[in-house]
């Protein structure tokens, strides 16, 4: 049995398909998210991957921000926070905290036995701490965004980046490069500001092992380290990262197609 889950972010789109509620066929992104063309194509991938059609695939859930997008398509809807912490206990089946940076919010959830969502706080009013900062930084700093990480492992120097506001950010990123500071440390006080700023969320909602940290910003190896200093823990995270709003969203519509049965 086939299982399909979307995950229509605000930055990017993702689906996998899994067989028997287990095994990840075939997993899909295309990086851009709710209102393009993302949903649709991320759709075509992934099913060209596994060589599946729509009437071969039992069950198809969609997630994220853009879900309400895909009604033709999908069977189901659901929260994007049940997803995630499903999608995280697949990864980390001892998972208690997970922390999730998209690119336009910031969530801690926190989660109890086979991924069930138990509390929650959410960043979503304002960009800082999430993808779109980092977006902005890079492009203030001139380099990528995939460029961050292995430029802010070369750092010598601290070099704090107090504001948590990107616009006020933005500025003292100008300043500091006005100053002749060295990018690669502006960088990684960008990294912490980021930690800085999600990790007070996690505090609120209470620091658990296993912590997982999830979504597209969790690729980004500068930012996680940022967070195991910021919060004093391992912070865990898996190659499949940006797909595990996805992958809970197949395990829920597997269990949806159970209960039927």
């Amino acid at each position: 049995m086939y299982t399909m889950g979307i995950d229509i972010g605000s930055t990017a789109s993702k689906s996998v398909i899994l067989k028997d509620g287990k095994e990840i066929i075939s997993k899909a992104v295309i990086n851009v998210g709710a209102g393009t063309s993302g949903p649709a194509r991320v759709i075509e991938e992934v099913t060209k991957q596994a060589g599946l059609k729509r009437e071969d695939i039992a069950c198809v859930l969609a997630t994220g921000y853009g879900r309400n997008s895909l009604l033709e398509w999908a069977d189901y809807q659901m929260s994007e926070l049940s997803c995630h912490a499903k999608g995280a206990n697949y990864l980390f089946p001892n998972v208690k905290t997970v922390i999730d940076i998209g690119g336009q919010d910031a969530k801690v959830l926190k989660v109890g036995p086979k991924g069930v969502l138990i509390n929650f706080v959410m960043n979503d009013k304002c960009a800082a701490g999430t993808g779109r900062f980092l977006d902005v930084m890079a492009k203030v700093l001139e380099v990528k965004v995939s460029d961050l990480q292995h430029l802010s492992a070369e750092s010598t120097k601290d070099v704090s980046i107090s504001s948590t506001c990107t616009v006020f950010a933005e500025s003292e990123v100008i300043s500091q490069l006005a100053k002749g500071t060295d990018k690669r440390d502006i960088i990684r006080g960008i990294h912490r500001s980021v930690a800085g700023r999600v990790g007070g969320l996690a505090k609120r909602v209470g620091l658990e092992d296993d912590l997982v940290m999830t979504g597209g910003v969790a690729l980004n190896g500068g930012v996680v380290l940022a967070m195991s200093e910021e919060l004093g823990k391992e912070v865990k995270t898996s190659p499949l990262t940006q797909f595990t709003g996805a992958i809970g969203a197949a395990l829920f519509a597997y269990q949806k197609i159970q209960r039927s049965e």
